[in-house]
Parts: C-alpha cells; structure tokens; sequence
C-alpha cells in the first residue's frame, strides 16, 4: 500500500512537472512575439520618423519587408519544403485570384497607410488608435453578415470608440493625417480578416503564417508598385544620393519575417486568444517604451481615455473566450450524441440478429 501511494506520487509530481513545462514554453512563445512585435514597431518608426533614420518612404519600406518574405517563404516551401501547401482543396489559378489577390490588396494597402502614420504620430498614440480594431472587425461583420448584430455588442464597441476619442482629445502631437493613415489602415486590415474568413476558411483553405506568405506576398508586392511608381519613385529620384544601409533594411525585414513565424507558434502552441490578451500586454509596454525611451508624451487624458478602451476590448476578448467554449460544448454534445446513438443502433441490431437466430 505504501508502494502505491509512493508511486501515485511520483506520478502526479510528473505529471506537475508536464503541466509546469507546457506553461514555460507558452509563456516563452508569448515572450518572443511581444518581443518581435514590439522591435518591428519601433524598428519601423526608427526608420521612417524624419526625426530618427529619417528614411520616410512608407511604400518602399513594405516592399523591402515583402519581397525578403517572398524570398524567404519560396525557399521554406519549394527548396527547403519545410511546410506543405494546401491539398484539399489545391490552390489553383481560379481559385488564387477569386480568394487571394483581393486579400493581398487589402494587406498592402493596410501596411502602406500603417507605415506611413509613424511618420507624423507617436508610437504611443497609434497603439492606442489600433484599439479599434475590435470595433473595426465587428461593424465590418456585420455589413458582411459574418457576426450578428447585438445591443450588447455594440453598446461595447462604443465605448472602446469613446475611450479612443479621449485618447485622441488629449494627444500632445495629434496630426490629422496620421490619425486618417491609421484609421484607414485600421478598417483595411479589418475587412482583411473577415475576407479571409469569407474567402479562405469557409472553402476549407487553412494557411499558416509560412503559407500565407507564400502566397500573398508576392501580391502584395506587385500591388504595392502601382503606388510607389507615382508617389514614391519621384521623390527617390530627387534624393539621388541616398545608400540604403543593407545591416539596418536586412535586420528589419528579418525581423518581420520572424514576426510571422512567432504568430505561427504562438497560435498553434497556445490560442488566437492568447495573441490577442498578449496583445494587450504588448501595447501597453510599447506605450510605456515610448513615454520613457523615445520620450513621446503621454498625457494623462490619453491614458484615461486608454484605459476606457483597454476595459472594453478585455470585454470583447472575455465574450469571444466564452463563446470559443460554448460552441466546443455543443461540438463535445453532438459527437456524444453520435457515438451513443451509434452504440444503440449497434446494440439493436446484435438483439435483432440474435432473435433471428433464435427463430
């Protein structure tokens, strides 16, 4: 009796130990992508702030970072075959231009007006605009009939709106442009999300972060020419003398491309929940960094307007979490629903071959 207790015990401090080593690596994936988020941005405003690097060219900087992915993700699937592409169903041509090229447009523009509000906002001041997002992602929802409109919900994407407008009011450095830049980059990056449920998930299309790359950046690459043909190439031109320094774009670029692969992870080791709540984290140590490195003022009206904000997405992500756990119930009820009716039918069936065999 005292081997088996012993031996209880040692199966449970295993299996605590299991447990302990499964939440230091989450919290490890969750290290990394703050980490790699968080150097992305301020690598970004680094280089495009006149005031930093002093390189504002927004539309050349996201083609630096989409052609190295492209790079990068052709030799991951086609040399290195580090991944698989999707099979079922195959990507054809038809299906690429009717899904994903309309993706990759929205992806494109969402990165060109993005990168471009770090030329005239604060970091601090754009986290707390990208706030929206969750207000963004429900309206378009609903015009798209992908979510369902309710009171509740909307009375809370409201007040994130509100804790924004705040936020806005009390911005030392508030600038027009930039605020229409991340706005409109908001609502582009919205409608992406929902497309990509439209588009992809609902034919049964699953990318991960190397995939998707694979796919949408060369798109977004060749879209994002257009644009730097007639707004950017001129002012380059003019520049003339200008070397781009290959250690700064190259570490940028690795940076994002790794940013992806971080997403990849941090998603299939944990949850697209646990992204989101470290996304919280992550936003308010960027403000933090940005207050006390960069030296951007944060005026107690934006942090109050902020926190209104913060309470309203922690709100949406608390829904969202409660609902994940009610449509699993029902898929765990259906499937016990199946198996005992398969049990019975089964059951029914021996009985009846039994009394035949009786007859």
């Amino acid at each position: 009796m005292g081997k088996e207790g012993a031996g209880s015990g040692g199966g449970d401090s295993g299996m605590s130990e299991s447990v302990i080593r499964k939440v230091l690596v989450s919290y490890m994936y969750v290290a990394v992508w703050i980490f790699l988020s968080f150097a992305v941005i301020v690598y970004n405003k680094y280089i495009l702030d006149p005031k930093m690097y002093n390189w504002p060219f927004p539309i050349s900087l996201t083609m630096v970072h989409m052609a190295f992915c492209s790079s990068l993700a052709v030799a991951l699937v086609r040399v290195l075959r580090v991944v698989d592409l999707p099979s079922s169903p195959a990507m054809t041509p038809q299906l690429y231009v009717a899904s994903v090229l309309p993706i990759g447009a929205l992806y494109s523009l969402s990165l060109w007006f993005s990168n471009s509000a770090y030329i005239y906002l604060s970091v601090s001041f754009i986290q707390m605009l990208k706030a929206l997002m969750p207000v963004a992602v429900y309206s378009i929802g609903v015009l798209f009939k992908k979510e369902t409109f309710k009171s509740s919900s909307m009375l809370n994407m409201l007040s994130i709106s509100f804790g924004v407008a705040i936020a806005a009011y009390g911005e030392a450095r508030f600038d027009v442009r930039g605020v229409a830049l991340q706005l409109a980059a908001v609502a582009f990056e919205a409608t992406r999300l929902v497309l990509i449920q439209i588009l992809l998930t609902s034919k049964g299309i699953s990318l991960n972060p190397i995939t998707s790359l694979y796919y949408v950046a060369p798109c977004c690459l060749a879209f994002l020419v257009v644009p730097w043909v007639f707004v950017e190439l001129p002012r380059l031109r003019a520049v003339g003398t200008f070397q781009p320094d290959l250690f700064v774009f190259g570490t940028n670029s690795l940076c994002a491309f790794a940013l992806n692969l971080a997403v990849f992870l941090l998603v299939g080791k944990t949850s697209a929940l646990t992204m989101n709540v470290a996304g919280v984290v992550k936003d308010w140590l960027l403000i933090a960094f940005s207050w006390s490195v960069i030296r951007d003022t944060v005026t107690p009206i934006n942090l109050f307007g902020y926190g209104i904000a913060f309470l309203g997405v922690g709100y949406y992500n608390h829904v969202k979490l409660q609902a994940l756990k009610a449509k699993e119930a029902q898929k765990k009820a259906a499937q016990a629903d199946e198996e005992a009716g398969s049990l019975l039918q089964e059951r029914d069936s021996h009985a009846d071959r039994k009394t035949d065999n009786q007859a």
